[in-house]
């Protein structure tokens, strides 16, 4: 990350610090693991696809692109948020970091003068259409019927298009033979390096929103708790992961929503964290 991510030293010592205080943070239990294809030919085939999507100078670090609605008229240079191009560490062909809980996720982001995204900022960058928080969020309710509300009438659409297509993106891979209910010394995170499928990736230049790993995000119960304005909410789970080819646990268009599986506050020291399971980061402009 220091050297790919041009971090400053100061930075370096609290990631550092951040991880050596989890005893699983990490790619994935090497003992377990088996990797679904090497850094090496992730660069290979990124290396001759002849459209990759580049980071936004505007971000003003690395890897990022701005969230915004271009059927709203709006452009880059009025967005008022970046999102992460691939899941942390954020480094192309690089594994994503899981067994994270949401708090070190959230920890870590902040580490880099950055956040969790809110849930709609997260489906905006897959759907290409950043759209307002209070056109997105039934506030004060239940979370059962938030969600619900929301997925009723939202618009169905993948990263890469408007039909499904698990072959696009890292979701071939196999969960290992002993894995059932988890567990660190029997499920390996057999991902695959991110942004190793370059055509997985949305009009916004955002990668591996379907399959790699499913991702921690900040689901506002309240105007005040969005990420955006400082506050801090529920964790949510957003994303298939890179088994979905061959089991589909659950819808995963770029604006569903699930259901509230394990969900605490984000800052709950017990939030929910597995071998399939990371994140990325978004960060709001001046």
């Amino acid at each position: 990350m220091e050297r790919a991510l041009g971090l400053k030293e100061e930075t370096v010592g609290k990631v550092r610090a951040i991880l050596g205080a989890s005893e699983m943070i990490g790619q994935g239990n090497p003992k377990v693991s088996r990797r679904a294809m090497t850094r090496a030919e992730c660069l290979a085939r990124r290396a001759a696809h002849p459209r990759l999507a580049q980071a936004d100078p505007r971000c003003s670090a690395p890897n990022m692109v701005p969230l915004y609605d271009p059927g709203a008229g709006e452009t880059a240079a009025t967005a008022a948020v970046c999102i992460d191009q691939f899941e942390f560490p954020n480094i192309a062909c690089e594994f994503p970091l899981v067994w994270v809980r949401a708090n070190e996720a959230q920890a870590l982001c902040r580490a880099l003068d950055k956040r969790l995204c809110d849930a709609h900022e997260w489906e905006g960058g897959c759907a290409g259409a950043l759209k307002s928080a209070e056109s997105e969020y039934p506030f004060d309710d239940r979370r059962i019927m938030m969600q619900y509300l929301h997925d009723k009438n939202r618009d169905i659409v993948w990263a890469y298009g408007k039909e499904k297509n698990h072959a696009l993106c890292a979701t071939g891979s196999k969960k290992s033979q002993r894995c059932t209910a988890g567990g660190f010394t029997v499920c390996g995170t057999n991902d695959y390096p991110a942004g190793s499928f370059p055509d997985c990736v949305s009009p916004l230049g955002v990668y591996d929103l379907h399959g790699n790993v499913a991702e921690h995000m900040n689901f506002p119960r309240k105007l005040e708790e969005l990420g955006s304005r400082g506050g801090s909410g529920e964790t949510e789970m957003k994303g298939s992961w890179f088994i979905f080819a061959q089991a589909e646990a659950h819808e995963d268009d770029c604006r569903f929503r699930a259901p509230d599986w394990h969900v605490t506050k984000i800052d709950d020291p017990n939030s929910h964290r597995n071998y399939h399971l990371g994140f990325r980061c978004c960060r709001d402009l001046p």
